[in-house]
């Protein structure tokens, strides 16, 4: 009994009295913290201070307040942003021809650059004071998305100068006589942007670019002043063959001191009219066959008078930092735009094509191999709008959250990606001939551009989302980081003493926290609603848990190589990201009153992204050096064993006859996509077809029955089967008549274009 007293006292008066904790337990920590801290370049460092967290914080805490989650409010538009999507947006939808823009013009009609330029589709970032539309991000992001659903390039021409460049850049950083003079011009289409960052050698890693900029003494205006001479060679820039004005990304050096003792300035922006003497507008790119502008533009000994950096002097050498915190708002609304879209159109015309498309006398979409991709594109696309809905509302409450920008761009590319393979899956040679009927193939081509740009996916997924998330979003660790990198030692030792106490307690309440969840199943987690979804809430919390008990292990026994072993933090922002996912769909599945229709789609959507969790933590387990600290964290978590399973043959099947149901879950589920009622349209001619037969299904059902009974041979369609079908009094004459409609329409859908000899060579298809 006296030792066990005496070892409280020592532990008591080790965590009491600071200067005894101080020497004999902060100390010594903080020498280890501070040689396992992992080391950050300048560019890393200002990318990590960008932005903001949001609900990714609470997720990585291992304890997130669904309460406060669910009182988030989603977005709704003004009036403003409503009039324009009811009348701009859908005469602009109207006009695109999406195959004739891409195979025979390679670029947008003049009358369509018009008409962009005139409605201030390129405006909508801009404040009302210069003319802009000033639409918040929600508004920004339903543009963009219903112009994908009719034309990748369109929606991409109209995106970028809504997203990093310029006009985002001026709004946030530039002067006043700046704003005064572009803002307008670029809100009414005098100027056409464009931005300028990456170059042959430089991609990925900012502090690469080689393009550089000399502070010195030129001539200006017919004066002497000081400014900046240029030299630069950049590629892959969206609308440079068409731009005005330059945005410039470039390293600025003052070697004679004419700004004051800095030689190396850092990364600074500029903007340059492009007509500018030594301004050289390259050859044009081919994007992966789309016809949206993208090329290059060099300049060598470009002279700029210093006013020209964006922001003034007093901005240069910030330019990472600017791009940063502008991409990383950007990153969440454009390429995920496009990511959403592409679930939208594959979600509804797979649905009516597995309908419209028969084999062996029935629909394809009765076939289990069919459903089990039907199944995976409409609870994929369930995910994509919620995921694509959730970051807008971060958004639009001014939240720069740099973390969950990185995990939607990633992951809603990567779905987009998957939900078209699919959709090319379940359409065959529908999918495969190109033309104007076709809806998919531009799509399919256009997809892995969402993957490389705006930060390719292999560096978003193994470098960014955990790398930042476990600064930004872990409640000491970015305070603790500080702290070390003090230059005052004894003020960064008492900085961390404050820390550390509060860390202990944090790391050991998530170890026991994740036993206790694990053996008892998360059955005694708070939820905060009853019924389906209960459930899910538990084993989220219980994930969360997990990811904090596990990222701190990790940056413990690992410190800076596990920012090396990239494929071991790539499956921890696995889980942040997988729980982010599944959060969206929760919230999403409340904000839209519970609906029925949607249970299967949820259901899939948590399923799926709850299976993806355990096996990114298997994969975690399997492959971390200190054998022992695995086997522990696996015991600690999942002491029953890894039991989530990926969605059931039920549930794909549920979700599959959902999409070939006409009614308001399809409608509400897809949404963002735009037809014409008129057969020769690219979608409504697949639309009219599955209408119209689903109104006829009674008149299918007796002819499949007369088939099977021999009455009616099983190989007929078109004006055949009708004639076949009123021979043998299977059909009325006013049936008949209705049958014949939809056997035209049906046999027009299931059919792709042809071109007679010489057109496709020539290129003329109108």
């Amino acid at each position: 009994m006296e030792i066990i007293i005496l070892l409280v006292v020592v532990v008591v008066l080790l965590v009491a009295v600071p200067d005894i904790r101080r020497s004999l337990i902060t100390r010594p920590a903080f020498g280890f913290f501070k040689r396992v801290l992992p080391p950050l370049s300048p560019t890393e460092r200002e990318a990590m201070q960008a932005g903001d967290t949001w609900w990714d914080a609470d997720l990585f805490s291992g304890r997130p307040d669904w309460h406060k989650f669910h009182q988030t409010k989603a977005p709704q538009f003004t009036e403003a942003e409503q009039a324009f999507i009811d009348n701009q947006l859908e005469t602009l939808l109207a006009m695109l021809d999406d195959f004739r823009i891409v195979q025979q013009d390679a670029d947008l009609p003049k009358k369509v650059w018009d008409y962009i330029r005139k409605e201030k589709f390129f405006a909508m970032i801009i404040g009302k004071e210069f003319g802009g539309l000033d639409f918040s991000p929600a508004a920004n992001s339903h543009i963009v998305s219903r112009i994908a659903t009719r034309s990748i390039s369109a929606a991409v021409s109209v995106m970028v100068p809504n997203s990093l460049g310029p006009g985002e850049l001026l709004t946030h950083y530039g002067t006043e006589e700046q704003k005064n003079y572009w803002l307008p011009r670029l809100a009414d289409g005098t100027d056409i942007p464009c931005f300028a960052l990456t170059g042959p050698e430089a991609g990925s890693d900012a502090g690469a670019i080689p393009d550089t900029g000399i502070v010195c003494k030129g001539e200006f205006d017919g004066k002497e002043v000081v400014g900046i001479r240029l030299n630069w060679s950049k590629r892959y820039i969206t609308l440079a063959p068409v731009a005005t004005v330059l945005g410039l990304a470039f390293k600025l050096y003052d070697p004679d001191g004419l700004m004051g003792e800095q030689k190396d300035i850092g990364i600074t922006c500029a903007l340059i009219p492009t007509n500018h003497p030594g301004v050289e507008t390259g050859e044009r790119h081919l994007p992966l066959n789309q016809a949206f502008m993208n090329g290059t533009t060099y300049g060598k000994d470009v002279f700029i008078p210093l006013e020209w950096i964006i922001g003034g002097k007093d901005y240069a050498g910030k330019g990472w930092r600017m791009l940063m915190e502008c991409l990383s708002a950007g990153r969440g609304i454009s390429l995920p735009a496009l990511a959403a879209a592409t679930g939208h159109v594959t979600e509804r015309m797979t649905g009516a094509y597995a309908y419209v498309r028969q084999q062996f006398g029935m629909p394809i979409g009765l076939f289990e191999g069919v459903q089990a991709a039907m199944g995976k594109i409409g609870g994929t696309n369930y995910t994509l709008e919620s995921m694509r809905r959730l970051t807008v509302t971060a958004l639009c409450e001014g939240k720069s959250p740099s973390v969950i920008t990185a995990m939607t761009k990633y992951h809603m590319t990567e779905m987009g990606r998957q939900v078209m393979d699919a959709a090319m899956d379940v359409h065959a040679g529908k999918g495969i001939q190109l033309g104007p009927r076709n809806y998919l193939g531009h799509g399919y081509m256009a997809t892995p551009v969402s993957i490389t740009v705006e930060g390719a996916n292999i560096l978003t997924r193994n470098l960014m989302i955990f790398g930042q998330g476990a600064t930004r979003c872990h409640p000491y660790v970015l305070a603790e980081m500080e702290a070390a990198s003090n230059p005052n030692e004894d003020e960064g030792l008492q900085q961390f003493d404050s820390l550390l106490l509060k860390h202990i307690g944090f790391a050991a309440g998530n170890f026991f926290g994740s036993l206790f969840m694990g053996l008892t199943g998360a059955r005694f987690n708070a939820s905060p609603m009853s019924g389906p979804t209960a459930r899910y809430y538990q084993q989220l919390t219980r994930m969360s848990r997990a990811l904090a008990l596990t990222a701190d292990m990790a940056m413990l026994v690992m410190g800076g190589d596990l920012k090396r072993r990239e494929m071991l933090s790539a499956r921890l922002g696995d889980v942040l990201s997988h729980l982010y996912m599944a959060s969206a769909v929760l919230k999403r599945y409340e904000d839209d009153g519970r609906q029925s229709g949607d249970l299967p789609f949820v259901e899939y959507a948590l399923e799926h992204h709850l299976y993806e969790t355990g096996e990114a933590f298997k994969g975690f387990f399997a492959n971390f050096p200190s054998r022992i600290v695995a086997w522990t964290l696996r015991l600690a978590i999942f002491p029953l064993g890894i039991h989530y399973h990926k969605p059931s043959d039920a549930n794909l099947q549920a979700v599959a006859k959902s999409m070939m149901e006409p009614g308001v879950t399809r409608d509400r589920h897809t949404f963002l996509c735009f037809w014409k009622d008129d057969a020769k349209d690219m979608i409504g001619h697949m639309e009219l077809a599955f209408l119209a037969m689903r109104e006829h299904a009674d008149i299918y059902k007796r002819i499949r029955k007369a088939v099977k009974h021999g009455d009616i041979a099983e190989d007929l369609s078109g004006d055949e089967l009708v004639k076949a079908a009123r021979k043998a009094e299977v059909i009325t004459a006013d049936e008949a008549k209705a049958l014949k409609k939809t056997e035209q329409l049906r046999m027009t859908a299931i059919g792709v274009d042809q071109f007679a000899p010489g057109v496709i060579e020539k290129r003329k298809f109108y």
